[in-house]
This record gives structure tokens, C-alpha cells and sequence, in this order.
């Protein structure tokens, strides 16, 4: 654990006379707007990134860049340019919401992180899994020997759990699954234990439409997230792993949210508390430089920038030391992945030239 980078949690207020996107947001642009945009080009035209359809930048609370490209495409009708009012898909970035969700419920005295997940079927204490806590759910750490591989032909159980055998009942399929490691001692990034904790979530706000009224009501409604849509599986169960659709301006209310510590105008939405979970690193990613928070990724950089991911390289990345924001959506292998994130220093160390920290 000592390779772990220490992060002080850091929230910024929104600035004085900047209105609340809750409806528009608000535009602008930088010192350094033409550099800036020559580094958004960059996801729009290099190889390395593979094909990028949106990105977002905003800072102290307003857009400074919002671009476009590509087609999306449909099985049913003729495929559509992607623009402002496309619906695109977060695929693991649904993770970071449920993270919100959840905080609301422990806020409220519903959930414990140290308690034992109430999962029934690990309710015999002499099961091993019975031990899970809660918070090992939430740091990838519960110890099931789940395989989130996106290779056919492969062991996968995150492509079995969301299109084969468990896409009936996602938490059930996840539930069945033996230990592979002592609960809380090893990380495994896994998306069925982020559904598994969806389905704990259902277990205290209702299942099917009630759990997606509980979402408006606590998420979507208050920040304006018009277009967002969550995808249940069968039994009602937020498909919180992967299934969000919205706009990539509706996504970047969800990044302010946090950059703002859970608070939106006049309302804390989930605590403080709560949202600097989100920033602290838990366990270093074998695979990559990153590290892993609860359901969120953390960089370690000097920005403390962490950031909601998906699959193919979506990202709502967070940056408290900058009050900024950088979002992208798009299609870039994950062994491009590296570029990516160099891509997105890029964007940091432009906006990092003029900006002056609030007093």
C-alpha cells in the first residue's frame, strides 16, 4: 500500500456569478482558448486515439470547448451525425453514478460501508463470502474471482453477466460466483460487483420504477439531466456497470456535481463526506498507472485529477486544482489507452497556464 499517492480531498465552489447549468450552461473562453482548441483537435485527428465522436472542456463552471464527430449508428433506422442532442452511452462510467447513489443511502442511515454486505445469498456465516464488507464491494477488493475480460473466445464473465447466461438476473449470476482471494486483500476490477451493489441499492429504494424514480429524484432531476436514461436489467436492477445513456453536455453536470463536493445550487445532494471517497486512492491498477478510489479512478497527478471511465475510452475527467472538467466519448482500444491519458495532460497543462485558484 505504500506505492499509493497521498491525495488531500479538494472541491471547488461554483464561482461567484456563474450561473448553475441546471438548464444552459454557460460559455466562455480562455487566455489560451487557441492552443487549447489545437489539443482538442488532436483527439479528433491522431490514430493513436482511434475514433473520438464528442469531447468537453469547461473550467470555472463554463464550457470552453464542445465539439463533435462521427455517426452513431442504430439497428432499427439509418445511422444519425452525433451532435449536442445525442444520447451517448457511459458504458463503466454508470459505476461513478451509482457511487452517488449510494451516498445518498448511507447519508441517510440506509447503508453502512463497514457492514456486511447483505447479499442473501451469502448469508450462511459459514460461507467465506460472508465476510464481504460493503466498502470491499465499492474498492473492487470483495475478493470474487470474477473475469472482466472483453475478449471472445475468452473466459468472460462480464460479457456472459451482461449478454449471455446472467443478463436475466445480472446480481444472482455475480452472487453465485467462489472466492478467489480473502476478502478485502486484493484488488479486481469487476463489474459485476458494481451490479451486485446495484442490486443492494434495490433492496432500499424499490426496484424497477422505483429505483429509476429514485435516480430522477435524486440525480437526474436536480441537475438538469434531461436526456439521461438508466438501463434495468429483468428484475429491475439498475445496470449500474454499464448502462447509461445521455448528452455529453447532461454527463458534464454529473463531473461538476463532484467537482462542487455534491453540491448543486442550493442543495447538497450527497455529502462532502461522501463525494472525497471518490478521490481517495485505495489500490494501484496492475495493469496500468492508475489507481482505484470507490468506483472511481484516481490519477495521482498534480492536479488530483480522478475521473468516471468506460469502455473504449469514455471519460469524465474531474480536476479540483484546475475547476475543470475534460470529457471525452469515443472508440479507442484499451491498449490505446496510455495516448489517452497523455492526451488529457495535454488538455490540463493548456488550462493549467492562466488559471488562477479562487482566494
Amino acid at each position: 500500500m505504500s506505492e499509493l499517492p497521498s491525495v488531500t480531498p479538494h472541491f471547488v465552489e461554483q464561482p461567484e456569478g456563474v450561473a448553475w447549468p441546471t438548464d444552459e450552461w454557460p460559455r466562455a473562453t480562455c487566455a489560451s482558448q487557441d492552443a487549447l482548441e489545437r489539443v482538442v483537435d488532436e483527439a479528433f485527428t491522431r490514430d493513436e486515439l482511434a475514433v473520438t465522436n464528442a469531447v468537453v472542456v469547461i473550467q470555472g463552471g463554463r464550457v470552453l470547448v464542445e465539439r463533435y464527430a462521427g455517426v452513431k449508428e442504430y439497428f432499427d433506422r439509418p445511422a444519425e451525425p452525433i451532435g449536442p442532442e445525442s444520447e451517448l452511452l457511459s458504458w463503466s462510467m454508470a459505476k461513478s453514478m451509482l457511487h452517488m447513489i449510494i451516498g445518498t443511502l448511507v447519508d441517510q442511515g440506509r447503508l453502512a460501508p463497514d457492514e456486511r454486505a447483505r447479499v442473501p445469498e451469502w448469508d450462511d456465516e459459514h460461507d467465506p463470502r460472508h465476510a464481504i464488507r460493503l466498502r470491499d464491494m465499492l474498492a473492487m477488493r470483495d475478493g470474487l474471482g470474477f473475469v472482466e475480460n472483453y475478449e471472445i473466445g475468452q473466459v468472460s464473465h462480464v460479457i456472459e453477466m451482461l449478454f449471455g447466461e446472467g443478463k436475466e438476473d445480472m446480481a444472482r449470476y455475480v452472487a453465485a460466483l467462489p472466492l478467489a482471494h480473502e476478502p478485502g486483500t486484493f484488488f479486481n476490477y469487476s463489474s459485476g460487483t458494481t451490479n451486485l451493489l446495484s442490486r443492494l441499492v434495490a433492496d432500499q429504494v424499490g426496484y424497477g420504477d422505483a429505483y429509476d424514480r429514485y435516480l430522477h429524484e435524486h440525480l437526474f432531476g436536480p441537475l438538469g439531466m434531461r436526456s439521461a436514461r438508466a438501463t434495468f436489467d429483468p428484475t429491475g436492477v439498475f445496470v449500474a456497470s454499464s448502462f447509461v445513456h445521455a448528452t455529453a453536455l447532461d454527463f458534464a453536470k454529473f463531473g461538476l456535481l463532484y467537482l462542487r463536493g455534491g453540491r448543486w445550487q442550493d442543495r447538497q445532494l450527497v455529502s462532502s463526506s461522501w463525494a472525497a471517497t471518490a478521490q481517495t486512492p485505495l489500490s494501484k491498477d496492475p495493469d496500468s498507472d492508475a489507481f482505484y478510489s470507490w468506483q472511481w479512478w484516481v490519477t495521482g497527478d498534480e492536479f488530483a485529477t480522478y475521473w468516471a471511465s468506460g469502455y473504449e475510452g469514455q471519460m469524465i475527467s474531474v480536476v479540483p486544482m484546475l475547476d475543470a472538467l475534460v470529457l471525452r466519448f469515443g472508440h479507442t482500444p484499451e491498449e490505446q489507452y496510455p495516448e489517452l491519458g497523455l492526451w488529457r495532460r495535454r488538455v490540463l497543462q493548456v488550462l493549467a497556464k492562466d488559471f488562477q485558484a479562487p482566494s
